[in-house]
Protein backbone atom coordinates (compact mmCIF):
# COMPACT_ATOMS: atom_id res chain seq x y z
CA UNK A 1 0.00 0.00 0.00
CA UNK A 2 1.87 2.95 -1.28
CA UNK A 3 1.37 6.31 0.36
CA UNK A 4 0.09 4.99 3.70
CA UNK A 5 3.42 4.63 5.45
CA UNK A 6 5.07 7.08 7.83
CA UNK A 7 6.75 8.96 4.96
CA UNK A 8 3.32 9.84 3.45
CA UNK A 9 2.24 11.36 6.75
CA UNK A 10 5.44 13.39 6.92
CA UNK A 11 4.72 15.01 3.52
CA UNK A 12 1.47 16.69 4.67
CA UNK A 13 3.01 18.59 7.62
CA UNK A 14 5.89 19.76 5.42
CA UNK A 15 3.49 21.01 2.76
CA UNK A 16 1.32 22.68 5.37
CA UNK A 17 4.25 24.23 7.11
CA UNK A 18 5.61 25.59 3.83
CA UNK A 19 2.19 27.09 3.07
CA UNK A 20 2.05 28.56 6.57
CA UNK A 21 5.49 30.06 6.09
CA UNK A 22 4.53 31.56 2.73
CA UNK A 23 1.30 32.94 4.23
CA UNK A 24 3.10 34.47 7.20
CA UNK A 25 5.81 35.97 5.01
CA UNK A 26 3.63 37.49 2.29
CA UNK A 27 0.13 38.13 3.67
CA UNK A 28 1.04 41.55 5.08
CA UNK A 29 2.88 42.72 1.95
CA UNK A 30 0.03 41.71 -0.36
CA UNK A 31 -2.52 43.31 1.93
CA UNK A 32 -0.59 46.60 1.90
CA UNK A 33 -0.37 46.54 -1.91
CA UNK A 34 -4.08 45.94 -2.32
CA UNK A 35 -4.94 48.42 0.41
CA UNK A 36 -3.12 51.04 -1.65
CA UNK A 37 -5.16 49.96 -4.67
CA UNK A 38 -8.57 49.77 -2.96
CA UNK A 39 -8.20 52.41 -0.31
CA UNK A 40 -10.16 50.04 1.92
CA UNK A 41 -8.24 47.90 4.39
CA UNK A 42 -11.08 45.42 4.97
CA UNK A 43 -11.58 44.89 1.23
CA UNK A 44 -7.83 44.35 0.75
CA UNK A 45 -7.71 41.83 3.58
CA UNK A 46 -10.70 39.96 2.15
CA UNK A 47 -9.16 39.74 -1.33
CA UNK A 48 -5.78 38.55 -0.06
CA UNK A 49 -7.43 36.04 2.24
CA UNK A 50 -9.49 34.71 -0.67
CA UNK A 51 -6.38 34.37 -2.82
CA UNK A 52 -4.59 32.41 -0.08
CA UNK A 53 -7.65 30.18 0.39
CA UNK A 54 -7.57 29.35 -3.31
CA UNK A 55 -3.85 28.69 -3.10
CA UNK A 56 -4.30 26.38 -0.11
CA UNK A 57 -6.91 24.35 -1.99
CA UNK A 58 -4.32 23.80 -4.78
CA UNK A 59 -1.24 23.67 -2.59
CA UNK A 60 -0.08 20.19 -3.65
CA UNK A 61 0.28 21.50 -7.21
CA UNK A 62 1.34 25.02 -6.35
CA UNK A 63 4.08 23.98 -3.96
CA UNK A 64 5.99 22.74 -7.01
CA UNK A 65 5.85 26.15 -8.75
CA UNK A 66 9.04 28.18 -8.95
CA UNK A 67 7.28 31.15 -7.31
CA UNK A 68 3.92 30.26 -5.70
CA UNK A 69 3.70 33.79 -4.25
CA UNK A 70 3.47 35.17 -7.79
CA UNK A 71 0.40 32.99 -8.36
CA UNK A 72 -1.21 34.20 -5.14
CA UNK A 73 -0.40 37.81 -6.03
CA UNK A 74 -1.93 37.41 -9.51
CA UNK A 75 -5.10 35.83 -8.07
CA UNK A 76 -5.38 38.58 -5.45
CA UNK A 77 -5.04 41.31 -8.08
CA UNK A 78 -7.54 39.58 -10.36
CA UNK A 79 -10.01 39.38 -7.47
CA UNK A 80 -9.38 43.03 -6.66
CA UNK A 81 -10.00 44.12 -10.25
CA UNK A 82 -13.17 42.01 -10.40
CA UNK A 83 -14.50 43.59 -7.21
CA UNK A 84 -13.57 47.05 -8.44
CA UNK A 85 -15.43 46.44 -11.72
CA UNK A 86 -18.46 45.10 -9.87
CA UNK A 87 -18.55 48.19 -7.64
CA UNK A 88 -18.12 50.47 -10.65
CA UNK A 89 -21.08 48.77 -12.35
CA UNK A 90 -23.20 49.21 -9.24
CA UNK A 91 -22.24 52.89 -8.95
CA UNK A 92 -23.07 53.46 -12.62
CA UNK A 93 -26.42 51.76 -12.16
CA UNK A 94 -27.22 53.80 -9.08
CA UNK A 95 -26.24 57.05 -10.80
CA UNK A 96 -28.72 56.31 -13.57
CA UNK A 97 -31.53 55.92 -11.08
CA UNK A 98 -33.53 58.87 -9.92
CA UNK A 99 -31.39 60.34 -7.17
CA UNK A 100 -34.24 61.53 -4.98
CA UNK A 101 -37.88 60.73 -5.01
CA UNK A 102 -39.91 63.87 -5.61
CA UNK A 103 -41.39 65.32 -2.46
CA UNK A 104 -45.17 65.20 -2.56
CA UNK A 105 -47.09 67.49 -0.26
CA UNK A 106 -49.64 65.86 1.98
CA UNK A 107 -53.33 66.54 1.56
CA UNK A 108 -54.47 70.00 2.49
CA UNK A 109 -56.70 70.43 5.54
CA UNK A 110 -59.82 70.94 3.41
CA UNK A 111 -59.35 67.57 1.73
CA UNK A 112 -58.79 65.86 5.06
CA UNK A 113 -61.95 67.46 6.43
CA UNK A 114 -63.93 66.40 3.35
CA UNK A 115 -62.76 62.78 3.60
CA UNK A 116 -63.61 62.72 7.30
CA UNK A 117 -67.05 64.22 6.64
CA UNK A 118 -67.75 61.74 3.81
CA UNK A 119 -66.89 58.90 6.17
CA UNK A 120 -69.77 59.92 8.46
CA UNK A 121 -72.39 59.59 5.70
CA UNK A 122 -74.42 56.41 5.24
CA UNK A 123 -72.99 54.17 2.51
CA UNK A 124 -75.67 54.98 -0.08
CA UNK A 125 -75.29 58.74 0.37
CA UNK A 126 -71.49 58.55 0.36
CA UNK A 127 -71.42 56.39 -2.77
CA UNK A 128 -73.89 58.66 -4.61
CA UNK A 129 -71.94 61.79 -3.61
CA UNK A 130 -68.59 60.38 -4.68
CA UNK A 131 -69.95 59.03 -7.97
CA UNK A 132 -71.76 62.29 -8.80
CA UNK A 133 -69.21 64.91 -7.72
CA UNK A 134 -65.92 63.08 -8.06
CA UNK A 135 -66.83 60.45 -10.67
CA UNK A 136 -68.81 62.86 -12.85
CA UNK A 137 -71.74 60.45 -13.23
CA UNK A 138 -75.21 61.83 -13.81
CA UNK A 139 -78.14 61.10 -11.50
CA UNK A 140 -79.55 58.72 -14.14
CA UNK A 141 -76.24 56.83 -14.41
CA UNK A 142 -76.00 56.46 -10.64
CA UNK A 143 -79.63 55.29 -10.47
CA UNK A 144 -78.98 52.67 -13.14
CA UNK A 145 -75.75 51.53 -11.44
CA UNK A 146 -77.41 51.27 -8.01
CA UNK A 147 -80.65 49.80 -9.35
CA UNK A 148 -82.87 52.49 -7.78
CA UNK A 149 -85.13 55.22 -9.19
CA UNK A 150 -83.54 58.60 -10.04
CA UNK A 151 -85.63 60.27 -7.33
CA UNK A 152 -83.92 58.09 -4.71
CA UNK A 153 -80.49 59.18 -5.93
CA UNK A 154 -81.61 62.84 -5.81
CA UNK A 155 -82.78 62.28 -2.24
CA UNK A 156 -79.46 60.70 -1.26
CA UNK A 157 -77.54 63.60 -2.81
CA UNK A 158 -79.76 66.20 -1.09
CA UNK A 159 -79.33 64.59 2.34
CA UNK A 160 -75.60 64.19 1.80
CA UNK A 161 -75.20 67.86 0.84
CA UNK A 162 -77.12 68.97 3.93
CA UNK A 163 -75.03 66.76 6.20
CA UNK A 164 -71.75 67.82 4.60
CA UNK A 165 -72.71 71.52 4.71
CA UNK A 166 -73.34 71.24 8.44
CA UNK A 167 -70.04 69.45 9.06
CA UNK A 168 -67.87 71.52 6.74
CA UNK A 169 -69.27 74.97 7.56
CA UNK A 170 -66.31 77.11 8.42
CA UNK A 171 -66.16 80.42 10.23
CA UNK A 172 -68.23 83.16 8.63
CA UNK A 173 -66.44 84.95 5.81
CA UNK A 174 -68.26 88.29 6.13
CA UNK A 175 -67.37 90.61 8.96
CA UNK A 176 -69.80 92.78 10.79
CA UNK A 177 -68.96 96.38 11.77
CA UNK A 178 -68.58 95.28 15.43
CA UNK A 179 -65.86 92.78 14.50
CA UNK A 180 -63.86 95.41 12.63
CA UNK A 181 -63.58 97.91 15.48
Amino acid sequence: MAGTGPEALAVVPNETSSFDEMYAAHYGDLTVQLYAYFGDRQEAQDVVQEAFCRAYARWRTMSRFDDPVAWVRRVAWNLAVSRWRRKRTVRTFLRRQRPVEPQVDGPDPDRVALIAALATLPDTQRRATVLHYLGDLSVAEIAEREGVPAGTVKSWLHRARQSLAGQLAGPPTSTSPKEIS
